[in-house]
């Protein structure tokens, strides 16, 4: 926890008056509570309550202050103003981002890469009436832009299921001159359009019934799966009206499962090659979500209001950036899987993180001690 940014941590506090009202249980308290939870993989209010009051004297250690209390968090998560956690991950992302800016991954760019898409989390319609999605079921959507460099998530924003996920991109932030990869169901050209004019450059997978007239085809190498690299315009009405400049179709045959694959892009530049490998990096974002679903609490929630929903999710978010800067600060080569589990089971334990995570070193005494008696010894 030391390596939160209190100074940011107070402003994002007193922006949303967080603590207006406020005698024990503050925002720093709540945040740690619930970030105890993600760790030790606690999964109730009670959980959380029980664990935390069997360690009581070591709760100022760790920086809880007030009273532990399920009524008491519980009030916190339904209160609180959700913006808050949501811009300490802000925080937290932009001082990962910085650690993490040169690292390398399967594709050799000098530009920044980013992978968007959204993961949908069931919820049961009785106790989440807010977040309907369809007659009988509900369900939350989180909408993740992944940073390839380290897999950060870089900008998350939480919705109900009924909310498409191409609408997203209107309220997505655009780095000029970034590769953003998205899902065929991002395949909007109006959209599309207003991020070829930023500029940005997308790969995205083409729909099957998308009509399009060829102006330019270069040569490729077939024993690569590359099937074709064209130039083309947009020929229906209605895409042609949105989408107005050329297009780049790459189409490949995966050598190993035979599937076949067709790519847009506004790039012009790349070789048809690398432009399949990018659309492959996209799988990442889909792993994130798999990893954050089986390693954090964010698919069993300690309140049923849209306000807690959002704040756990946040701070599970918050929490997973904690151990993402805390690895490459400390130089860690433990993957995020190994320092959980190693932190879920030493969390009451005074002893430097370093120690903790350390190889295990085991030596055999040879011989015996000059003070052991033996067994029959006399």
């Amino acid at each position: 926890m030391s390596f939160i940014p209190y100074t940011e941590f107070s402003k994002c506090v007193t922006r949303y008056h967080g603590e207006r009202y406020v005698k024990s249980f503050s925002c720093m308290d709540q945040f740690l509570s619930m970030a105890f939870a993600q760790l030790a993989y606690r999964e109730s209010l009670r959980d959380i309550e029980v664990c935390l009051r069997a360690h009581q004297s070591k709760l100022w250690h760790m920086g809880l202050r007030g009273p532990i209390s399920r009524s008491t968090l519980a009030d916190a998560n339904e209160n609180r103003d959700w913006r808050i956690w949501a811009d300490l991950t802000g925080v937290l992302i932009r001082q990962a981002q910085q650690l993490y800016c040169h690292d390398s991954f399967a594709v050799e760019l000098k530009e920044a890469v980013y992978a968007f898409d959204s993961t949908t989390i069931s919820l049961c319609l009785s106790l989440f009436p807010w977040a309907a999605f369809w007659q009988s079921h509900a369900a939350i959507k989180a909408h993740t832009l992944l940073d390839l460099r380290g897999n950060i998530p870089c900008w998350i924003r939480v919705t109900t299921g009924d909310i498409h996920d191409v609408n997203l991109l209107d309220r997505l932030p655009f780095e000029p001159g970034a590769f953003y990869l998205l899902d065929r169901g991002y395949l909007d050209f109006e959209r599309l359009y207003r991020m070829t004019q930023i500029p940005v450059f997308f790969v995205t997978r083409i729909k099957s019934n998308t009509r399009y007239q060829r102006v330019s085809s270069h040569r490729v190498d077939k024993s690569t799966g590359l099937r074709c690299d064209q130039t083309i315009i947009l020929s229906s009405p209605y895409a042609r009206s949105a989408y107005r400049d050329k297009l780049r179709l790459v189409k490949l045959v995966d050598l190993k499962t035979g599937k076949r694959l067709a790519f847009l892009t506004n790039n012009f530049e790349l070789p048809a090659l690398t432009i399949s490998d990018l659309y492959r990096c996209r799988w990442q974002v889909e792993l994130f979500f798999r990893w954050i679903k089986n390693h954090l609490r964010i698919k069993a929630f300690f309140g049923t209001s849209e306000n807690a929903v959002t704040t756990q999710i946040y701070i599970a978010v918050s929490t997973y950036l904690l151990v993402a800067i805390m690895k490459k600060s400390l130089q860690i080569d433990d993957s995020l899987y190994t320092i959980l589990q190693i932190l879920s089971v030493s969390l009451f334990e005074k002893k430097p993180i370093l120690c903790a995570l350390e190889p295990a070193s085991y030596t055999n005494l040879e011989g015996v001690l000059a003070n052991q008696l033996e067994l029959f010894d006399c």
